[in-house]
């Protein structure tokens, strides 16, 4: 392999990468995390009582993406960030970040622009409304 082919990150370099990436956020939006784990594939996830935003690294594709998860006892709510950022019209067409990990500098352009996502979102999910949100703009329900 030449210099400069393209290498996923390893879930160490990704894990780090999160938590450097997602600290100013996390602090400002008074979250709790990160919570790492690597039972399927990397996951990195800040929470808020109910509402969690996953950071998930798919390293065979090269990918990462971020998820918006809504638990209580009576439901399981997820959606992509994305998609949730379109129905609740925050954004007006997909594309407004990349989603490539195929190396460190593309990783970081990815969590970078997801992390923004989280910004502009959390203020309409945050106070409680979250469940409410999510299930009017379409999010999957698991329970």
């Amino acid at each position: 392999m030449k210099k400069g082919d393209d290498v996923t990150p390893t879930a160490k370099v990704f894990f780090q990468e999160v938590r450097e990436i997602y600290a100013e956020t996390a602090v400002r939006l008074e979250l709790m995390g990160p919570e790492e784990s690597q039972d399927v594939i990397p996951v990195s996830s800040y929470k808020l009582r109910e509402l969690a935003y996953e950071v998930l690294l798919d390293t065979r594709e090269g990918d990462v993406g971020t998820q918006v998860k809504v638990e209580t006892d009576a439901i399981f709510l997820t959606m992509d960030i994305e998609a949730l950022a379109l129905a609740l019209n925050v954004v007006e067409k997909r594309g407004g970040f990349s989603r490539s990990a195929r190396n460190l500098k593309q990783l970081k352009k990815s969590l970078t622009g997801q992390a923004r996502y989280v910004e502009l979102l959390h203020p309409l999910l945050s106070e409680g409304e979250a469940e409410r949100v999510m299930i009017q703009a379409g999010a999957r329900r698991w329970r």
